[in-house]
């Protein structure tokens, strides 16, 4: 038995519990099925029925947010020793089920399983990274002046709603939960519809470790139901959203009337620039990794390569050879480099974009078609001859497809790489350290990678610029969107306080 078949037995195993049971929303502890009935989840390997979903509405929200909001006060004053012992066993509960929650991410989402073997280990990673943080959460300063002792101090939030994606949801949830968590809020976590299925088992695993009811709710939906009364419900203090750039700005105005505190992960449309004087190789493995891993259904993907004109045409032809062997295929294959997209309705959007390119002037050196197979499989696909004002190097694809640019100089490369509605990320490559540090420092996005892929390390802040969001994660920007800074002011002596109204 080979390995695909080996991992598609163990699959069935583990989805007899689901086909039997669905997945229901799990609320203060308890499973409930949803007020708005249920919805359907199917697979995009070959568009099977996994199972029905409970279907959250604003009914459902309102009890989570309720239970949350009841489970905050004795989270929040549990001794930091303790928190941190309940998130270290959410972690050692990931690993032990790490094979599990691969397996039916690959099978709900499409990814291949040489990725997402690894993105629960990830998951694991990011509740011990925090759990270590949760004894200084609430540390703060000491600022004297000539009268006062002047401390700070951090308090969580509250109660916040987490919105999560569904391109790798266990990993990007436990981004987001792991450090509510550590800082003391209770959350109301709402997955993407497409993507149910390890959402289910991270509040097992929580509640496992010893989680209290209430702490972490889970409700299915859809965004203008769940999602909306989410943003809108009074008990709610923030929202952390991962997702598109015009749900992110339906989010801020949905959570405007109360006055919601929101930190928004959004889209991209990421440069990397690759200069003649740099280390071609590896700049060619990084170009091709960070657009055709994870399907190009990331916000991080390098989807613009402005490559210099001196070396354009060599590149191009290496690129063009590499893209056409990368392997389409199941995504339970340890073989396979990119699986089928997510759903129909994601399939033709990106599929969409090749009559579009035509329609441009630009040349299809590679892909431009569906793969075979049952499910949403399409070839990855390189864009030549593009030109910035196109509309496939403007609008994120968010599928395993590049747009090629050429450029001249490095004023008309940073001009090309600014030129976009989006700022998350960029990459630049090239042995000049002095351009490296010039570049760099003009280049409009949050985050930047010199010679290097994405390489994420979890202090560091996460984030954009522009339409790709507000607000930063990772190491202690993390606490400071789930907490609140307080200021205590303690008189040193008798200083003059002046007299209103006072009689002689």
């Amino acid at each position: 038995m080979g390995a695909l078949d080996q991992n598609l037995e163990i699959l069935n195993q583990l989805l007899e519990r689901f086909k039997n049971t669905g997945i229901l929303n799990r609320i203060g502890g308890a499973d409930h099925d949803g007020a708005g009935g249920t919805f359907q989840s199917r697979s995009p390997v070959d568009k099977s029925l996994i199972c029905q979903v409970a279907r959250g509405d604003g009914r459902d929200i309102d009890a989570a947010a309720r239970a949350a909001a009841g489970a905050f006060p004795a989270w929040r004053d549990m001794p930091a020793k303790e928190r941190r012992a309940i998130l270290l066993r959410v972690a050692e509960g990931i690993e032990a089920r790490a094979e599990e929650i691969a397996l039916c991410e690959c099978w709900d989402t499409g990814q291949a399983w040489r990725f997402m073997s690894k993105a629960a280990l990830r998951g694991a990673e990011n509740f011990r990274y925090f759990a270590d943080q949760v004894s200084g959460a609430r540390d703060g300063q000491h600022l004297p002046s000539p009268t006062l002792m002047n401390v700070t101090t951090r308090a969580p939030i509250g109660p916040v709603g987490v919105i999560t994606p569904w391109n790798t949801p266990f990993m990007l949830s436990t981004w987001k939960i792991a450090p509510a968590l550590a800082a003391g809020c209770t959350v109301v976590h709402k997955p993407a519809e497409l993507s149910p299925l390890t959402a289910r088992l991270l509040v097992e695993i929580a509640e496992a470790a010893g989680l209290p009811p209430g702490v972490l709710n889970t409700v299915n939906g859809f965004g203008e139901e769940a999602g909306r009364a989410l943003c809108e419900h009074p008990a709610i203090r923030a929202i952390a959203f991962v997702g598109e750039s015009k749900t992110g700005s339906m989010i801020v105005q949905q959570g405007a009337p109360t006055l919601k505190r929101n930190h928004l992960e959004l889209g991209g449309k990421n440069p990397v620039v690759v200069f003649e004087d740099a280390d071609l190789e590896r700049a060619l493995d990084a170009v091709i990794f960070m657009i055709y891993s994870i399907n190009g259904e990331r916000c991080t993907s390098s989807s613009r390569l402005l490559v210099q004109d001196s070396i354009r045409a060599d590149f191009e032809a290496r690129l063009v050879e590499r893209v056409n062997a990368i392997k389409v295929g199941h995504p339970l294959d340890p073989a396979t480099e990119i699986g089928p997209l997510i759903a129909r309705e994601h399939f033709d959007k990106v599929t969409g974009y090749f009559e579009i390119a035509r329609q441009d002037g630009a040349e299809i050196a590679a892909g431009g078609q569906a793969a075979p197979g049952d499910g949403y499989y399409v070839q990855p696909t390189l864009f030549t001859g593009a030109t910035n004002d196109m509309r496939i190097a403007q609008e994120e694809i968010f599928g395993p497809v590049l747009t090629s640019i050429p450029f001249a100089t490095e004023d008309e490369a940073l001009a090309i790489a600014n030129d976009s509605p989006y700022g998350l990320t960029g990459y630049v490559w090239t042995n000049d350290l002095t351009r490296a540090l010039r570049f760099t420092e003009r280049l409009e996005a949050g985050m930047i990678w010199v010679n290097s892929e994405n390489v994420r390390h979890l202090p560091t802040p996460f984030g954009g610029v522009k339409s790709s969001g507000i607000g930063r994660d990772g190491g202690d920007w993390s606490f400071e969107f789930y907490m609140e800074q307080k200021h205590i002011g303690f008189a040193t002596g008798q200083h003059k306080i002046s007299k209103l109204g006072a009689l002689d």
